[in-house]
């Protein structure tokens, strides 16, 4: 596995660069560029690593991605299956203000604008009720031509910056600046074994081997990169994945199914780890689920 810095070409004739793809899973290794990211998830489900920290992402996410700062949308292990019957589709933006929008991002009306990116390294998720708008302008960008282009890019930018006090960091700041190239190659290879085994018996000693390390030693790397322990860190993972299953309703076995899938090996420490991370226990987390969505399927009713 190996994990290196992204030079992204831009086209010919393009300032910056936007795509819009639709894949079977989102690009699996942890990576890092000079551009700033903006991305919105039309379609998909799966956890956003992004610096030393975690976040769920579904569709209709948009996250910005600060400059050089290692990330990598994981998709969820059913996008790997060779089925057929998932994908995912996402809209991108990716500018650097060192390339050809410099000249751009130097004059003096758009310095706030430019502090607002430079202040924002660590990233942040729009918040939900602003994400609608956000991916509309998004793509609207996506489908411009010539100078409408960078209209809607300022206009973007506007309003990401008038949403941004809503919003929390998506990693923390010395994380954002002081992580080296080497040091993404191995956290990044700690990270994919982690994602890949966590739904089965996995182990400290497992996954200090991996790492090439003594388990003392593995646990202060871990913390020192995370800011949690690795049971913290892979109980995390673990719940946000049983969160999903229970929401749908598919599992065979309810609860105690999703718990022997996500990897606990008792119903008593899921219940536990669910909530400690959550907050509440998993059937008061469903019951709570069902009530928001009625209360909403009503609302809609009374318009």
């Amino acid at each position: 596995m190996k994990v290196l810095p992204f030079t992204l070409l831009m086209p010919d004739g393009k300032s910056m660069m936007t795509e819009r793809v639709v894949l079977p899973h989102f690009y699996q290794h942890m990576h890092r560029h000079s551009e700033y990211q903006i991305t919105w998830v039309e379609r998909g489900e799966g956890t956003l690593l992004v610096g030393n920290k975690m976040h769920p992402f579904r569709a209709g996410d948009v996250f910005l991605i600060g400059t050089n700062v290692p990330h990598v949308f994981k998709s969820n292990h059913e996008y790997f299956k060779a089925d057929g019957h998932h994908q995912i589709m996402a809209c991108s933006l990716y500018l650097n203000l060192s390339g050809k929008l410099s000249g751009l991002f130097n004059l003096p009306e758009m310095d706030r604008l430019s502090s607002f990116l430079k202040n924002s390294k660590e990233g942040f998720q729009v918040p939900d009720q602003y994400a609608d708008e956000i991916a509309t302008i998004l793509l609207s960008l996506h489908e411009s031509s010539g100078v409408e282009v960078v209209i809607k890019l300022i206009s973007l930018l506007v309003r990401l910056k008038e949403v941004s006090g809503f919003a929390l960091p998506l990693c923390s700041h010395v994380y954002a600046s002081d992580l080296s190239r080497n040091e993404d190659v191995k956290f990044d290879n700690i990270i994919h074994y982690i994602m890949d085994n966590y739904n089965n018996h996995i182990t400290l000693d497992d996954v200090a081997n991996e790492a090439y390390m003594t388990p003392q030693a593995f646990c202060r790397y871990f913390k020192k990169r995370t800011g949690n322990t690795f049971v913290t860190f892979l109980n995390e993972i673990r719940i946000n994945d049983a969160c999903k299953s229970l929401l749908t309703g598919k599992h065979k076995d309810s609860i105690s199914g999703v718990a022997y899938q996500v990897g606990f090996n008792s119903l008593t420490n899921f219940n536990r780890a669910f909530k400690s991370v959550i907050g509440q226990s998993p059937k008061a987390y469903i019951n709570a689920y069902h009530h928001v969505s009625q209360v909403r399927s009503s609302d809609c009713l009374t318009i």
